[in-house]
């Protein structure tokens, strides 16, 4: 059984493994848990073919939707122009190190499948591809890649023991036409979105995974693997956002995630690119309605296009402003994004200004701004009191603040104002006065 069929037989007397981990990770009573992934509006993404017991027992889980913490989630791999496999699993225990709750190879260089069966084999974290990426490296030329190919390759995926992988789904005839008409600067940006409008235009034939999707249902059900429903249409820039395009395919993706759920399999849709940051709420809010309130996965949405070297925190603003409006899992953007392959570095930056954002939606979540607020709590407490290692202890990235502190050491404050820091200042002055003491 797949875990939403698995939750829908056991929503009065809970016992599936995975499900009462997470209930204990996030604070949740394990039968409002299964409910919720009953109805879809839960995810979590374990392929049966890794050692389930064995990530549980070390922290491996992860859920992903409506009150449980915002997931986020790093992307590696490989390109056709920079191929170092073991930079990219550098990369990969960087970003785990730094937060991230999941990671997506995303390669394109080198030979197929090094990249993911290495950190398959090493990470215990949710691990996600997009399968047409192989295809279209062992085919050659993407529009000569076959419908078996492009099946193929997600099988060895779930075979492998990938937890979710990216489908274009929603990229299929309806959609092109409707991209034919608009006005767009940018046309498509996602890369898979890309290759399948390049084949079906070449091929003149609908979209394989469009076409043929409850075949692909049925190799997701026989490992219980999570289909992301990737965003081809998504914006690549401020004017190219809201279309009728991205409504299309949004359209397209909400009967998508209908039928995944009938056929007990696991869904997620993917979100929009690079969003006017007061559009973000409209998009949100009518995916969510769309696609009857699956778990929405984000990449950004970046709200400028002004930010290059800086997207990272262009795309951590949209995020938190589209985690308060319903966004659940935040994707994240590197400094490098639009410019190179990313960096190590910029792997371990990205990571952490995601999880910030992160934390800032969790504050207002349902379900788990308690426990988002407390960490909130305990630090205002430990800045009253001064206390250094408090801080570094409840800080997203202790490191560089622990280095930022040593750098010009002080007393008992930080060396901007020494003894003229204002806590210190009123603690001290409160503590003289004897009206104050009583």
């Amino acid at each position: 059984m797949t875990l939403i069929t698995e939750a829908k037989a056991t929503l009065s007397n809970v016992n599936d493994p995975v499900i009462l981990e997470v209930a204990r990770m996030e604070s949740i009573e394990p039968d409002n848990l299964a409910r919720l992934i009953a109805r879809g509006r839960v995810v979590i993404p374990a392929n049966v073919n890794r050692d389930i017991t064995a990530r549980i027992e070390e922290g491996g889980i992860r859920a992903v939707g409506e009150r449980v913490s915002t997931k986020i989630n790093a992307n590696i791999g490989t390109s056709r122009d920079y191929i170092d496999h073991d930079e990219e699993f550098l990369k990969a225990e960087t970003a785990v190190k730094y937060g991230a709750d999941a990671v997506m190879d995303l390669s394109t260089g080198g030979d197929p499948g090094v990249v993911r069966r290495n950190i398959l084999k090493k990470l215990v974290i949710p691990i996600g591809t997009v399968p047409i990426y192989d295809a279209c490296l062992r085919g050659g030329a993407v529009v000569d890649t076959s419908s078996d190919d492009m099946f193929n390759a997600v099988r060895e995926h779930a075979e492998d023991g990938v937890d979710f992988v990216t489908i274009h789904a929603g990229v299929n005839l309806n959609t092109l036409e409707r991209l034919k008409r608009s006005d767009r600067i940018l046309n498509v940006v996602s890369r898979g979105g890309a290759f399948t409008i390049a084949w079906m235009l070449h091929n003149e034939a609908e979209n394989p995974f469009y076409e043929e999707f409850d075949y692909l249902l049925e190799i997701a059900s026989a490992c219980d693997l999570t289909i992301s429903l990737g965003d081809g249409m998504r914006s690549g820039c401020l004017h190219d956002a809201s279309d009728r395009a991205k409504a299309s395919e949004d359209i397209a993706l909400g009967e998508l995630v209908q039928r995944s759920r009938s056929y007990g399999v696991q869904t997620i849709v993917e979100g929009p690119g690079h969003v006017p940051i007061d559009e973000i709420a409209f998009n949100v809010k009518s995916m969510k309605h769309l696609t009857d309130f699956a778990p929405l996965y984000l990449l950004g949405p970046l709200v400028t296009d002004l930010g290059g070297g800086y997207d990272h925190i262009t795309a951590a603003i949209g995020g938190a402003v589209a985690g308060v409006h319903g966004a659940d899992f935040l994707c994240m953007t590197t400094p490098s994004e639009h410019f190179a392959l990313p960096t190590v570095e910029d792997i371990r930056e990205a990571t952490v200004v995601t999880r910030i954002a992160a934390q800032i939606i969790d504050t207002v979540k349902s379900g788990v701004c308690e426990n988002a607020i407390a960490r909130e709590y305990q630090m205002a407490r430990a800045r009253k009191d001064l206390d250094w290692e408090k801080q570094f202890e409840l800080l997203i990235d202790p490191e560089r603040a622990r280095e930022m502190y040593e750098r010009r050491p002080s007393s008992e404050a930080c060396s901007m104002c020494g003894d003229l820091c204002a806590i210190k200042m009123v603690r001290d002055a409160l503590g003289k006065n004897k009206k104050f003491r009583s």
